[in-house]
């Protein structure tokens, strides 16, 4: 008789009795990651009425093989540019609400009794909401295109982000059983600094690897090379001294700036499915049931904490950043559950030997019945809403409604503020990259060069030039790299109070050079001759090889630029929208084979007159029509960008026949922006019509909004006569608006004040 290996008959138990499950899960309409729950339960140590699964070390070991790629996939998901276009509002109530949940886990756990550990993971566990719930909660009840779920999507970016570096801080809190707070921020820095070095590396060759074998990258080579990827950063971030679950994320973050990004995802959708399952079930099998029932009074509470705290923390979150106070308030309620962030912390803590058996099943519990909740809580924002409406002050409704339209004010980069931002990115950036070659170099390069020749003079030497040849390049940006040179000279030439201070930062970028070098020279020599001699030698080498360190940076820098923006180029074009501060917000429809607006002008079908929306962008095919004209006809699967209010794009939606993928999107501006104009004395617009004033032909846009006495009026006539004070609301191109502005502004050679 065949002896079949245990792992295969366990294996065949688990995904039989998740199969059956989830069907029923899926029969119920109830999230499918709980019936995998449920299924490990039922086949797990802690419950005998099914058969149980035996090899229990080897499911985990698949379990840990899911957390990598459930971390890789949202590493595609991701990607760094997302989170530096993610917006101030997502930003402000993200870091807001995760740092108070922080604090509130810890001081219920120890307010509970217990251990500091388990009260550290336990704020870990509640701050964390659940994507994979919002997501399915949103398109359940046709929310997707509501302005709220911007504000949100843009915090469950934040929200991941900060779960990866709370799992790298927890492990190494863990280990080294150290709360002291210097070596928590030695380990941030660390943190920080392998980021910025895997980021930077990472971009810069991989994308130009799967670029240059694009044509021999079928279906299967793309598979292979992406999961062999992600295991080498694995391999290479475990090394490091951080967890396995950092790497995936990493290079998917990395990945996701790739022209293979969505082909990547869509290939390895089955085998995150499987290990992902696999690991939801493993988490079912550790929940011991007398446990959950000994704890149900902190579960209980950690349940009220989660729906009050995140609920409360959003909405206030959001209503500093900017947000009325209805969108806060749907954002917060819609952001009050846990989810698989918070299984994978708790797992965390298990692995590492330093939490209690019963925080695992009450994160469990937790999240089961926060997700339950999730649907309602969401249903009951629009009845909380209007009821604060009516019992708040008139005097606080004023006050929230005036705050959130001035912090939509055009937010002016001023000169200063450009040369410090590229100033700082400059230093760091290079200085990152200098360390890291330096310490590679004397470190791994030099321990397998000594292992095979013995140390001595002839081997540090030829150790040092090869490193400085490598990071020539670098210093030479260090030092010489101008950025931003137009706000530079208008600084120099405008103002000779401020050469003081320009000054002072261009020797700050030679001193840190200086430091560099020194540390360069450190690592290979110690006597002050050899010191002197190899000094001498990189500043004749600097002066000699200026222009062609310059060209070579040149290269380099061009090659990262052209890497990390390859997705964008290569991609539809698709705009990015600012959202208002009111209302009325953007959001994309496609146009279905059915509906009764093909064939049909702007004009006949009078969209604007009929519905309150206007039409800003039109997708055909590659094809991009930003701001269309009134003669321009809608095709069958045409996607479509409007500006509404909620109810507009509802009504609307039934005669555009939206697909099911129809999804708003979440980034900032780009091409199409919306801008806020305040109309000033020397704006020679005033007492004109819109139409009159020109502004569609001068700045390729449209007036949607406008704003007077505190009045706010949607798609104002264009008979309307522009007074002073007013504030214009208009859509369209970025530079433009922005050129337009400073026109009228420097008109009187003052620029306008906000």
């Amino acid at each position: 008789m065949t002896h079949v290996p245990q792992l295969i008959v366990d294996l065949s138990l688990i995904l039989t009795m998740a199969g059956i499950i989830t069907l029923i899960f899926k029969k119920l309409k109830q999230p499918i990651v709980l019936g995998y729950i449920l299924a490990g339960l039922l086949v797990g140590p802690n419950f005998h009425l099914f058969p149980t699964i035996t090899d229990i070390k080897t499911i985990e070991i698949w379990a840990e093989i899911g957390v990598i790629f459930l971390l890789f996939n949202l590493g595609l998901e991701f990607s760094f540019k997302k989170l530096m276009k993610v917006g101030n509002t997502a930003a402000i109530t993200g870091l807001f609400e995760v740092s108070l949940m922080l604090v509130t886990g810890f001081t219920t756990g120890q307010l509970l009794g217990w251990s500091k550990i388990d009260s550290l993971f336990l704020g870990g566990i509640i701050a964390i909401s659940s994507t994979t719930i919002i997501f399915r909660a949103f398109d359940e009840l046709g929310l997707k295109t509501q302005q709220f779920t911007r504000v949100v999507l843009g915090i469950l970016v934040i929200e991941d982000l900060t779960a990866v570096l709370l799992m790298v801080l927890l492990s190494t809190l863990s280990i080294s059983q150290q709360f002291a707070g210097m070596e928590l921020f030695e380990s941030i820095l660390k943190l920080f600094f392998f980021l910025i070095i895997w980021f930077l590396g990472g971009i810069f060759i991989f994308p130009t690897l799967l670029r240059r074998y694009r044509k021999l990258m079928n279906d299967e080579s793309v598979l292979i090379t992406s999961v062999a990827l992600c295991f080498g950063m694995v391999f290479l971030v475990t090394k490091a001294g951080f967890s396995a679950a950092l790497g995936a994320f990493i290079m998917g973050s990395i990945l996701a700036e790739t022209t293979h990004a969505e082909k990547i995802e869509h290939l390895l959708k089955p085998l995150k499915d499987l290990f992902g399952a696999v690991f939801f079930i493993s988490v079912g099998m550790l929940i011991n049931p007398s446990l959950l029932l000994e704890y149900a009074i902190p579960t209980a509470i950690l349940v009220l904490v989660v729906i009050l705290g995140k609920t409360t923390f959003v909405t206030i979150g959001a209503v500093i950043s900017g947000q009325p106070l209805k969108n806060s308030l749907q954002s917060g309620m819609s952001l009050s559950q846990i989810g698989e962030f918070s299984f994978i912390i708790a797992n965390l803590g298990l692995s590492l030997h330093v939490t209690s058996n019963f925080l695992y099943p009450i994160a469990v519990g937790v999240s089961v019945i926060t997700t339950f909740t999730t649907p309602y809580m969401m249903k009951l924002s629009d009845p909380l809403y209007n009821w604060l409406d009516r019992v708040l002050p008139i005097k606080l409704r004023s006050y929230l409604n005036r705050y959130s339209s001035t912090t939509g004010n055009i937010t002016r980069t001023t000169q200063w503020q450009q040369i410090l931002k590229s100033y700082a990115q400059t230093v760091i950036l290079n200085s990152v990259v200098v360390i890291g070659i330096i310490l590679l170099s004397s470190k791994q390069l030099a321990d397998i060069l000594h292992a095979r020749i013995p140390e001595n003079y002839v081997t540090n030497s030829v150790l040092f030039f090869i490193t400085f040849l490598l990071i020539a390049p670098f210093l030479w940006a260090l030092i010489f790299k101008r950025s931003n040179r137009k706000a530079y000279s208008s600084i120099w030439l405008s103002r000779k109070y401020s050469r003081g201070p320009l000054l002072v930062l261009e020797l700050s970028r030679v001193l840190v050079a200086l430091l560099l070098m020194v540390f360069l020279l450190s690592q290979f020599y110690s006597t002050p001759e050899a010191l002197a001699i190899a000094g001498g030698i990189m500043i004749l080498a600097f002066a000699i090889f200026y222009q062609r360190l310059q060209l070579f940076y040149q290269k380099i820098e061009e090659r990262f630029l052209q890497n990390l923006n390859a997705r964008q180029l290569e991609g539809s074009g698709k705009s990015r929208k600012l959202l208002l501060p009111w209302e009325a917000h953007f959001a994309f429809l496609e146009v279905s084979a059915d509906s009764n607006l093909i064939g049909k002008t702007l004009q006949e079908l009078k969209i604007r007159e009929n519905f309150g929306i206007n039409v800003v962008l039109i997708e055909r095919g590659s094809k991009t029509i930003q701001l269309p004209k009134p003669s321009e006809v809608l095709y069958p699967c045409d996607r479509i960008e409007v500006i509404g209010t909620d109810a507009q794009l509802d009504a609307f939606r039934g005669h555009v026949e939206i697909s099911v993928n129809g999804d708003t999107y979440i980034a900032p501006p780009e091409t199409i922006v919306l801008e806020r104009i305040q109309i000033k004395n020397e704006y020679n617009i005033r007492g004109k019509s819109i139409r009159e004033s020109k502004i569609r032909e001068n700045t390729h846009g449209m007036i949607v909004g406008l704003e007077r006495n505190g009045e706010r009026i949607l798609n104002p006539d264009s008979f309307m006569i522009i007074e002073n004070d007013d504030v214009l609301w208009i859509a369209g191109e970025k530079e433009l608006i922005k050129e337009y502005v400073n026109q009228k502004s420097t008109g009187t050679g003052e620029a306008e004040k906000k």
